[in-house]
């Protein structure tokens, strides 16, 4: 694994931690870390020793800050931004691998997009969610005004979107963004929890469960999915895999299968 400026990255197992470490800013990204985090996330799709991600931020007080403004008004650097869009992540639509969110503070802006480009958010007590982009002039488009619609009541969005109104930890749980709320500084080993629970599972399962919820939503109807999701590419890995071979012969042994995540 490369070094990185902006970023921490560490191992454990078949864990992949992610930390955005800018904390003198709130951890806010500005392009040369969303070109990190590609290549954080482009090294742990092709890595098959790496089964799932945690992406958090450095410190108590901010998951992320988002889009890192006094960079962007300086008008300074490099601009651009990957394909795979903000926190590498926002525009990338065929990992396979579950990527969780250990959210801890604020995750304002293109943080809390981050997070909702996650596939699950586990958040401290002190958590904070908000899109005020409106209210500096700009509009969430790093997939907020488009996820956020998805995850939780319209109204309640449109309530969130057009207003940049700031949701504590407990209301985002139970609006449903928010898959479990733990105690304050603890948001990382929550997500660890959870990890170690989806591990449990195979992960060619997981791989092929997470693309037909996906793949299966930008069908027409249930039926279409249902019909379509034998030529999903993961569904087909995991039907030819070991370890479709694997778990119903631990099963049948009883005993813990072990997984070869192929």
């Amino acid at each position: 694994m490369a070094d990185y400026q902006y970023l921490k990255v560490e191992r454990e197992g078949p864990l992949t931690i992610v930390t955005i470490s800018r904390p003198e800013v709130y951890n806010a990204l500005h392009p040369p870390a969303h070109w990190e985090f590609d290549k954080v996330f482009n090294e742990f799709r092709d890595d098959p020793d790496q089964w799932i991600a945690i992406v958090t931020g450095a410190g108590d007080k901010a998951f992320s800050a988002g889009n890192d403004l006094k960079y962007q008004a300086a008008g300074v650097g490099p601009r651009n931004r990957p394909d795979s869009g903000f926190a590498g992540i926002s525009n990338r639509y065929d990992l396979t691998k579950p990527v969780i969110a250990a959210v801890n503070g604020w995750a304002m802006g293109g943080g809390f997009e981050t997070a909702l480009a996650c596939d699950l958010i586990i958040a401290a007590e002190n958590a904070t969610f908000a899109l005020p982009e409106p209210r500096v002039g700009l509009a969430a488009g790093a997939g907020g005004i488009h996820r956020l619609p998805r995850h939780i009541p319209f109204k309640q969005a449109m309530g969130m979107i057009l207003t940049g109104r700031r949701v504590g930890a407990a209301e985002g749980k139970e609006l449903g963004f928010v898959n479990e709320v733990v105690p304050t500084g603890q948001a990382l080993e929550g997500a660890k929890r959870w990890a170690a629970t989806i591990l449990e599972c195979s992960p060619m399962s997981i791989r092929a469960s997470k693309q037909g919820v996906y793949m299966g939503l930008d069908e027409t109807s249930v039926a279409n999915a249902i019909r379509n999701q034998h030529v999903y590419p993961a569904y087909k890995a995991m039907g030819e895999s070991e370890d479709y071979i694997e778990g119903p012969k631990a099963f049948s042994e009883k005993r813990p299968p072990n997984w070869k995540g192929r």
